[in-house]
């Protein structure tokens, strides 16, 4: 593809960091990284990029018009990738009002700014703009044991502060395009895991407390179901969508890893003690159990053929592949996470489920 300007916002999360690398590393694309470095913001997590001339940083909110309209002005980008979000479902419950401001207050702006900046491009390039915006397969609501994944016409059904409001970022999103005739495209995306994860997310935090010799809780039975895509993978999808994918489409995508949570955290276990064995023994002894949080969806599963057949995408990382490079990842990387975990961060009822 020919190099393109592309602003990613929430650039300092997991997956947009995640992102970034793919874009520094293996494409010609600039990158604009527009991130509020909130709570779960991390520089550190893309090494290297104040040195890289592909690659600028704007800390602002997007619920900033201001800043978003002098961003746009001033990176003239020929794509927005939209992640920003507050997106941790134990804190939505907690705290709802943050995610009402950031992932639909935010959106909007965004999106109002951003079809002031593609309307007045010259039309060859207004013609090649996009706007990506990610989104969660949480917003359909939860599966039945037997019934089919989730598809693009799946109706949402959200359950949690979180997942309801990144389904009205996603109307709005939607809305833009029908209305307004702004290029957006949505993804809507499974678990992910993998590198550089917060510690308040269930496989980063388990792999934490194993190596402390601390209890494991697992929320409710521990037979939540979830599909687990590696962030590799993810961020290797996002970018075929903006390059390639067709204004007004939605696209699903997924692991095809679908693992209860116990599953997770006794894979979990099982390499932590091959990779590092404990001198108290097997890990799994430490998994406990603890009452289930309010709205706990059973089951989400994503059918992820259309960005197959369509965009010819495919995960590289099987689970068990994902889990033992992930786990070899933070065993390396002490020095990444202990200086979230000495700073502090909040810890009632997270890490528990996901």
């Amino acid at each position: 593809m020919a190099a393109k300007r592309i602003a990613v916002t929430g650039g300092y999360g997991f997956i947009g960091s995640a992102l970034i690398r793919l874009l520094l590393l293996e494409t010609d694309h600039e990158v604009l990284n527009i991130d509020k470095l909130t709570y779960a913001a991390n520089r550190a997590s893309i090494p290297g990029a104040g040195n890289n001339p592909k690659y600028r940083f704007a800390e602002a909110d997007i619920a900033d018009a201001r800043a978003m309209r002098k961003a746009f002005e001033e990176f003239q980008p020929d794509a927005v990738m939209h992640l920003a979000a507050e997106s941790h479902v134990d804190r939505s419950i907690d705290g709802p009002q943050e995610f009402i401001a950031t992932n639909i207050g935010g959106t909007f702006t965004l999106l109002q700014e951003a079809l002031r900046y593609w309307q007045g491009l010259p039309a060859e390039r207004a013609g090649r703009f996009r706007f990506l915006h990610v989104s969660t397969d949480e917003v359909f609501g939860d599966l039945g044991p037997e019934e089919p994944a989730f598809t693009e016409e799946t109706a949402y059904q959200p359950s949690s502060p979180y997942s309801a409001s990144k389904a009205a970022s996603d109307h709005l999103a939607r809305a833009w395009h029908r209305t307004y005739g702004l290029p957006v495209l949505v993804t809507n995306c499974s678990n992910n895991y993998g590198p550089y994860q917060f510690p308040e997310k269930l496989i980063p935090h388990m792999i934490i407390k194993a190596l402390a010799g601390e209890p494991l809780p697992v929320y409710g039975d521990g037979r939540n179901v979830r599909d687990w895509l590696h962030v590799d993978d993810h961020a290797r999808a996002l970018l075929l969508a903006v390059e390639k994918g067709a204004a007004g489409e939605t696209y699903n995508i997924g692991g095809l890893n679908e693992r209860t949570n116990l599953q997770v955290v006794e894979a979990i276990c099982d390499q932590l003690d091959r990779a590092s064995p404990s001198p108290q023994g097997p890990r799994r002894r430490l998994i406990s159990f603890v009452t289930d949080r309010p709205g706990h969806d059973r089951r989400y599963a994503i059918d992820a053929s259309k960005i197959v057949r369509e965009l010819e995408w495919r995960a590289r990382k099987t689970f068990e592949t994902g889990v033992e490079d992930t786990v070899r990842w933070y065993l390396d990387n002490r020095g990444w996470w202990d200086a979230i975990v000495d700073r502090g961060y909040k810890a009632q009822r997270i890490g528990t489920g996901a």
